[in-house]
């Protein structure tokens, strides 16, 4: 995985010796320590190998997604004079995670290949990077199903629409390869150069929301690029295997088909209609479609959890922005590059407390919870309220912890909230038009302890902190 990493710091590195920037020697000497302690750890383990099991793939991925950021750290450290050791790895892990808190100002003056690595990270992180090693590195064998299980978003991780685990993680990458295409081309058309184009493509499609500008989408001034960004934060908000499904079946009836799209794009749109209406009763625009503008392109950034503004909507009165950010704790589908609960969740939720208030009326009814016209089993069921019960007690403790050191409430809450959700911008000291560089270390690293537990939806992280779990 470390030899796979480095080979992905092979494009900013590109891009520093085209560009003569000041981080190519950091860039080349980041490179070549990733690439020599990969292949050393792996010399040093040959003699070990055997084929992975269950537990393997959970250990695999914790690591993974805690060493990873460190390496990714590596370049940062090397190429900004001043920069922290603790910050340098919350940046890291903020777009190995596609959460888009960041720590940093003056993008606009950072070398182009640091921002070419804050993108790219995130663009790799959008779906994974142990999906993209199952998708094409099949010597895993049995062990890839594991490592995808601990990997992929949702309670439904059995799901697969190809007879085998290593071709349904390469659907998933053409899926996600062809959108990515389809952004940057987009994004060119309205009106962005190659290289901006480039960045915020990977930002969009993997929902992290990082940008080489401080004032992020609302340096360009465009209503153009913000409707291109709409488009693409909705599109990847959506399951990705339902594209590759449609394109078999030769239908988008698929898509429109799925409850979960339908209560997604059901909610965005809702919240959209809401907030605009409440912006302009209190005065915040001239006029409902003022407010819409601004509104379609806010609730959407922050419900598919990627964090672009192109403006301060903490301005708002405080009902808009905290409704949009509680939208973003759920709103996403299970299987998009998007964080939070996943709306599959909410819909079981949602369902099985219908069941018990029918179960007291009627209390001998045969009444089971179903999805899609079938019936879902008490496993994933206690899956979901197993993971909602962790997801609940998370919040608060961290958010208790964040208190603790000292922070004002409303940006403890929100902070975690954001990167549990990895949501990026949260409100009070760590929102849209500021960032997270006036944490202390300590409340740094909470804060990246949570967007860690957020990305690897919680209970693949926990298990590993459980006596259990290491017991023979």
């Amino acid at each position: 995985m470390v030899v796979i990493f480095s080979g992905l710091m092979m494009v900013p590195m590109g891009f520093a010796i085209w560009d003569h920037d000041d981080a190519e020697q950091p860039f080349i000497l980041a490179t070549a320590l990733t690439l020599t302690s990969g292949l050393a750890m792996s010399l040093l383990t040959r003699r070990f190998r055997r084929e992975l099991q269950p537990r393997d793939g959970f250990v695999l991925v914790g690591l993974t997604w805690l060493v990873l950021p460190l390496f990714g750290a590596l370049p940062l450290v090397l190429a900004l004079p001043g920069l922290a050791f603790t910050d340098a790895y919350f940046e890291a892990m903020s777009a190995f995670t596609a959460t888009g808190a960041t720590v940093l100002t003056g993008l606009d003056r950072l070398p182009l290949s640091v921002n070419v690595w804050r993108c790219f990270m995130m663009w790799a992180g959008g779906l994974g990077i142990i999906v993209l090693a199952v998708a094409v590195l099949p010597l895993l064998g049995v062990g890839g199903a594991q490592l995808f299980k601990a990997e992929t978003a949702g309670p439904m991780k059995d799901q697969k629409l190809t007879p085998r685990m290593a071709d349904t993680a390469r659907a998933i990458w053409g899926t996600y390869g062809l959108l990515s295409l389809a952004c940057w081309l987009s994004y060119r058309a309205a009106g962005m150069s190659s290289i901006d184009a480039f960045l915020h493509m990977c930002t969009t499609v993997s929902l992290g929301g990082f940008s080489n500008y401080d004032a992020s989408i609302g340096h360009f001034q465009s209503q153009s690029i913000e409707a291109v960004a709409i488009v693409f934060m909705m599109l990847c908000g959506v399951n990705l295997l339902l594209y590759f499904a449609a394109w078999q079946r030769r239908t988008l009836g698929v898509l429109w088909r799925n409850a979960e799209v339908r209560a997604f794009v059901g909610a965005v749109l809702g919240v959209t209609l809401l907030i605009s209406a409440f912006l302009t009763v209190n005065q915040e625009y001239p006029d409902f479609i003022s407010a819409l503008r601004h509104t379609a392109f806010h609730v959407v950034s922050i419900a598919t959890t990627t964090g672009y503004a192109s403006h301060d909507y903490a301005q708002w009165p405080l009902f808009a922005p905290l409704l949009m950010i509680l939208l973003g704790c759920f709103a996403t589908c299970a299987g998009s590059t998007g964080g939070g609960i996943k709306m599959v969740r909410m819909i079981l939720l949602a369902k099985q407390s219908s069941r018990e208030l029918v179960r007291i009326v009627h209390p001998r009814a045969v009444n089971p919870v179903t999805l899609a016209g079938q019936a879902v089993g008490d496993r994933v069921m206690q899956g979901v309220i197993a993971f909602m019960m962790m997801y609940g007690a998370t919040i608060v403790g961290l958010t208790m912890a964040l208190l603790f050191t000292g922070l004002e409430p409303i940006t403890a809450f929100t902070a975690v909230v954001a990167c549990v959700n990895n949501i990026g911008p949260g409100l009070g000291e760590v929102g849209p038009a500021v960032n997270y560089g006036g944490l202390s270390a300590v409340q740094t690293w909470i804060c990246t302890a949570a967007m860690l537990l957020g990305r690897l939806e919680l209970l693949s992280v926990l298990v590993l902190m459980t006596p259990r779990f290491w017991r023979n």
